[in-house]
């Protein structure tokens, strides 16, 4: 009697909280809660990136231990059950019900509610069998199987704007794109429930503690879902009959600066990561840095015009040839002599002219490249564009000291120095919207848990040119579609006015470092007088047909700057095209 009472008074009295503890473990289990990713939508509130109900299979290996299952093969056969319905190696799951040392074990991400739902109906099955069993000789080996309600990112467009919004990875965390970029607040913040089990199941009579999830907040995006399709399908429609490498149409506001579209070609679709190509990932038209050509151009031009070296009309000689440093520059075709307008030099798409232009910029050389690099730098050049996105590169551009021989004459017509095809757009819509740069954006806000939209901050602004600057080069980049001398002729838009220039640009290689091949573009805006889209459109090594900007880019700007004028109902100005003298001779003559 005494040693039996010295036994309970040791136990319930000296070594009562750590008995306590013990049972605590065996019969108390945590799990965590995960929160509700946030919606991505257009700016009309259709959903871009959803989710839709979705369970994680998970495990508790103490459950599957020889003393718990009384059964020495417990993981090996709850493992050949189970690696149909997951897809998953048995010997793999094995492993993870085995392991040693922890409650909790993750064994298949996101699997259908109809998956789950099969899993349970085998684990009631098996725990019935075992109740009835003579003397308990049958355990339920998938005792210790649980889910977890999780959120299955779905985006229901499949390729729309997929390089936009990127991708979930298997963690369930942003992979690339608008959900990396933003995964902080598109994933809001997990919680955790606490509750008693006996056999694998939940004590419906035992209290439960349970930490709420906090939902993550819903996103909305700049892109007009409409003018994204079309842009998307006009560039991936003009990447196949080019055979080219790849291509990409960006659609902005000119006057808020938000991005319409921003489409790229190959594309991949986020809903099957594992289907698609590793290359086609990303954004290329942000993380791609290329030779801008003759669209660079339009700099130049602001340059020589801001600093009052020439007006529109101003002769420039412009020979076959022009002999600058180690080398006689050309133009795309043999000509003679041509006597050109500055307009004409832009309007003709002259490299020869842009480079006696910018001459003009400086009493030497060397001053006339700083002046031209201010610009450069001023029109977001060599800058992150301001979006933030994962990957973006800020393109290249080296200071003036460093200018090769040749780059203070090729960089003028847009030949070494690079950009991403978000900077060259926004170029134009600082042209466009009277001179005044605004930063590119994507956001236009964000509603929290609490229900409350948030707009995004506003944009930065900063002045480039002068609007009377601004308001000549939008003359003159009419002259490049509606003159018939202009390169740009197959942009017109009947009954609007369209201010555009073509680039076609020897392409650096990015396997090889090296020339290879073309880059064509085009960039512009509508209706010149009172802008209010800009379109731009570049194909990287268009191999099949035509490789001039104006062939390849000019029918997409066109069939992209159309449909977006009609989706948002901008009417024509009714104002006369403006008209500028392509040719000195011709000038003097009127």
């Amino acid at each position: 009697m005494l040693a039996f009472t010295a036994r309970l008074l040791q136990v319930q009295a000296v070594d009562a909280s750590a008995y306590a503890d013990k049972a605590a473990v065996n019969r108390y289990i945590t799990v965590p809660l995960a929160a509700e990713r946030g919606t991505i939508t257009a700016r009309d509130g259709s959903a871009l990136a959803t989710t839709v109900d979705a369970y994680d299979i998970t495990a508790d290996p103490y459950l599957f231990t020889p003393e718990q299952t009384k059964t020495k093969d417990a993981p090996e056969r709850a493992a050949k059950i189970l690696a149909p319905l997951l897809h998953k190696e048995p010997a793999e799951l094995a492993r993870k019900l085995s392991r040693p040392g922890t409650r909790y074990v993750l064994l298949a991400r996101q699997q259908t509610p109809r998956t789950w739902r099969t899993i349970k109906k085998l684990k009631q099955r098996l725990a019935e069998r075992a109740a009835g069993s003579s003397g308990g000789t049958r355990s339920n080996v998938l005792a210790g199987i649980y889910q977890e309600k999780h959120a299955k990112r779905v985006y229901p467009n499949r390729e729309l704007a997929a390089g936009v919004l990127g991708f979930v990875n298997a963690e369930g965390k942003g992979g690339a794109g608008v959900e990396a970029m933003l995964d902080g607040k598109l994933a809001g913040d997990p919680g955790k429930v606490t509750y008693a089990q006996s056999g694998g199941r939940q004590v419906p009579t035992a209290g439960v503690r349970e930490q709420a999830p906090r939902p993550g907040s819903d996103i909305e995006l700049t892109l007009d879902r409409e003018i994204q399709w079309a842009a998307q399908e006009a560039i991936r429609d003009q990447v196949a009959d080019s055979h080219a490498d790849s291509g990409y149409v960006i659609v902005q506001d000119t006057r808020t600066g938000q991005l319409l579209a921003m489409a790229s070609a190959p594309g991949f679709d986020p809903n099957d990561i594992g289907g698609a190509r590793v290359d086609s990932f990303g954004n290329p038209a942000l993380q791609d840095a290329y030779e801008p050509g003759s669209t660079s151009k339009v700099m130049s031009m602001a340059a020589v015009l801001e600093e009052g070296k020439a007006t529109p009309r101003t002769a420039v000689t412009v020979p076959n040839r022009l002999k600058r440093a180690d080398r006689a520059f050309a133009d795309d075709v043999d000509h003679p002599t041509w006597h050109l307008t500055l307009n004409g030099v832009l309007a003709k798409s002259s490299n020869i002219g842009t480079i006696l232009a910018t001459e003009q910029l400086g009493r030497t050389q060397r001053q006339a490249n700083k002046v031209l690099y201010h610009y450069l730098r001023a029109f977001g050049i060599g800058r992150p564009s301001g979006l933030g996105f994962p990957g973006e590169t800020d393109g290249l551009l080296e200071k003036p000291g460093k200018w090769s021989a040749s780059q203070q004459y090729t960089i003028p017509f847009g030949q070494g120095l690079s950009l991403n095809a978000v900077q060259a757009a926004s170029i134009y819509s600082t042209i466009a919207n009277g001179g005044v740069r605004t930063e590119p954006s994507l956001v236009r806000g964000a509603t929290g848990p609490d229900g409350r939209f948030r707009p995004a901050e506003e944009p930065g602004k900063r002045r480039v040119v002068s609007e009377k600057t601004a308001r000549t080069l939008a003359r003159m980049l009419e002259s490049v579609v509606s003159d018939m001398e202009g390169t740009g002729t197959t942009a017109k838009i009947p009954g609007y006015r369209v201010a555009g220039k073509t680039g076609t640009a020897n392409r650096v290689d990015p396997r090889t470092g090296r020339y290879h091949g073309y880059t064509a573009s085009f960039a512009g805006f509508a209706p010149a007088d009172q802008p209010r889209i800009t379109v731009y459109c570049a194909v990287q090594n268009p191999k099949k047909g035509s490789y001039f900007g104006s062939d390849v880019c000019g029918p997409v700007y066109k069939k992209v700057m159309k449909f977006s004028l009609k989706s948002l109902q901008i009417p024509p100005t009714g104002a006369k095209p403006a008209r500028l003298p392509v040719s000195a001779e011709k000038d003097r003559n009127d």
